[in-house]
């Protein structure tokens, strides 16, 4: 099984920050999981068609400004992953989980 990492944080001007929460913000978990299959896509070379998330677990917040990382491990056939998001300062655990994905059609 091969694995990558890759590093991204979350600008604190982004628009979903304002409502999430005013005056401490956190990184909401939909933008998390929306970098995550930026990686997964970049990985494989393709956009996927559709993506049928997993056992996905948030265990601590990402603040915006903080730096993490996106580790993904190829599962099976090629065509799941399971992904860890960790704080790039001390490498707390900030979410986990697991996802199967689909090329897109060609419709």
């Amino acid at each position: 099984m091969s694995s990558t990492r890759s590093q991204f944080r979350v600008p604190a001007s982004h628009p979903c920050l304002e409502g999430h929460f005013p005056g401490q913000p956190i990184v909401p978990g939909v933008l998390l999981l929306e970098h995550v299959q930026s990686a997964a896509e970049v990985r494989l070379g393709h956009e996927f068609g559709s993506t049928r998330w997993a056992q996905i677990k948030f265990m601590r917040p990402l603040l915006p400004e903080q730096e993490a990382f996106i580790d993904l491990e190829m599962l099976g056939d090629g065509t799941r992953m399971r992904f860890r998001i960790t704080a790039a300062s001390d490498d707390t655990l900030l979410a986990s989980g697991e996802f199967a994905a689909t090329e897109p059609s060609l419709d």
